[in-house]
């Protein structure tokens, strides 16, 4: 027997080695991948429901509010309905800002 192929087995098994630590390093690796995306479908599915919650509710709330539509008509009627011009000019200067940034 050769010394030579002594080496040759000893490096084949060492390369072995480092192959199976390699392998387990990065099934380890998955492993945590995998759990950090199980916990990220968990954070948005709960968010899915919290926003499936509130479409409910937007869709049970009516487009048009007929209390307030009501209580207008009677306030023009009766020449009680004051609008006030800092309200109309806080409201222009609101959403021109927002147009801005938009």
């Amino acid at each position: 027997m050769k010394i030579s192929d002594v080496k040759d087995l000893s490096s084949q098994m060492v390369q072995q080695y480092q192959k199976n630590d390699n392998y387990i390093a990065n099934s380890d690796k998955q492993v945590a991948s995998a759990k950090t995306i199980t916990e990220e479908k968990v954070n948005l599915s709960t968010e899915a429901k919290d926003i499936q919650q509130a479409k409910n509710v937007l869709d049970q709330t009516p487009d048009i509010r007929e209390e307030k539509i009501q209580e207008i008509k009677k306030q023009i009627e009766n020449g009680e309905y004051n609008v006030s011009g800092e309200k109309i000019a806080e409201k222009m200067v609101g959403e021109s800002i927002v147009d801005l940034f938009a």
